[in-house]
């Protein structure tokens, strides 16, 4: 068989960039847990010298590491004094915290994916699943730290005011469900933006629960509580809202959890269900974007949809025509694209 020279050239620039994106995944965690993305945000520029004062690190590791930021793109280098800086563009995405594209969480997450190969590898010749709780714990943390920017950007600005008639009720005093709320994240802010309506959160992640009373506690808000429970035997009734947020694909039977939604929610309840940006079709997913949820997909979603009764595994890039068909067979008679963000699809599914 020939190779194309060009075509081969293409492939192995491809790999070696995707070599050191991968290398650099760690290094990424390292900028985070220092407060080297931080300090560097925070100033014009810096030497590697200065930037390890303030971090109280060690300044040949700043150095190198400075280094393989700035090959990635991730900082900038100016040669003329031997400085480096940060643009806004990259303090949004690596040095803000509180920025909707702060993205370092989706690294701790991939940490997990590379403790966790071994599972994957095992998964793949019985065809049988992980439990979520089976994961590194490096998932949990990067879960909770990824979609939380996005969250607190868009969640109350942005998502709730898209649904008919749901802020007012929130803002009157509504009984809202959160349905794998994980560390609580979500839970937690829609509660501190509607103080008269109360909140629960239920995951069937017992170490999440956990967390998420401890978060709660820490963002001193009372009008929420959690509860260890899955999608299809939470307790209560006559709720005004209930969310999936990023979770709904992860279950073993989705549809058993939308018909026990729909028999939970008021006739005039909202079912918000946000789910990772999909188009409906394969081909049309295969961009920067899909591959990364794809490869999540892969190692976590699917497995953790396996692991359960039904186990219909929808993955991360369900589609919108998927879930509505999801939504429908447990029940719901009417279902649309509320909005949506380059990461997210936010639908909503009403009795």
């Amino acid at each position: 068989m020939e190779l194309n020279e060009t075509k081969l050239h293409d492939l192995l620039g491809k790999v070696v960039t995707e070599m050191g994106a991968a290398a650099n995944g760690p290094l990424v965690i390292l900028g985070d847990k220092l407060g080297l993305y931080k300090s560097l945000s925070e100033s014009d520029s810096l030497t590697s010298h200065e930037l390890a004062q303030k971090t109280n690190t060690s300044e040949r590791y700043v150095r190198e590491w400075l280094a393989a930021q700035a090959a990635s793109g991730y900082i900038e280098y100016d040669n003329s004094d031997n400085t480096f800086y940060m643009t806004p563009e990259q303090t949004a995405v690596f040095g803000n915290a509180k920025s909707p594209v702060f993205l370092t969480g989706g690294f701790y997450a991939l940490s997990s994916i590379y403790h966790d190969e071994p599972k994957v590898e095992e998964a793949f010749k019985t065809g049988e699943g992980i439990s979520w709780g089976d994961h590194n714990s490096c998932l949990f943390c990067g879960t909770e730290k990824f979609f939380s920017p996005s969250y607190e950007g868009n969640l109350i600005n942005n998502w709730l005011p898209e649904l008919d008639g749901v802020v007012e009720k929130l803002e009157e005093g509504a009984k809202v469900a959160d349905i794998g709320c994980g560390h609580a994240a979500s839970t937690i802010i829609m509660a501190k933006a509607f103080p008269n309506s109360t909140f629960v959160g239920y995951d069937f992640h017992e170490e999440s629960i956990k967390q998420a009373k401890k978060r709660a506690k820490e963002a001193n808000v009372d009008n929420v509580s959690f509860k260890v429970a899955t999608a299809k035997d939470f307790p209560g009734k006559d709720y005004d809202l209930i969310c999936f947020f990023d979770c709904l694909h992860d279950m073993g039977d989705p549809v058993g959890a939308c018909k026990h939604v729909k028999s939970a929610l008021n006739p005039d309840g909202t079912c918000m269900i946000v789910e990772p940006f999909a188009n409906d079709s394969l081909e049309d997913n295969l961009n920067p974007i899909g591959r990364a949820f794809y490869a999540f997909s892969t190692t976590i979603c699917t497995p953790c949809s396996l692991n359960q009764e039904v186990g219909l595994a929808l993955g991360a890039q369900a589609g919108q025509k998927r879930l509505e068909d999801v939504a429908t067979k447990g029940g719901f008679t009417r279902f649309r694209l509320a909005t949506q963000t380059p990461f997210n699809l936010i639908l909503e599914a009403r009795p």
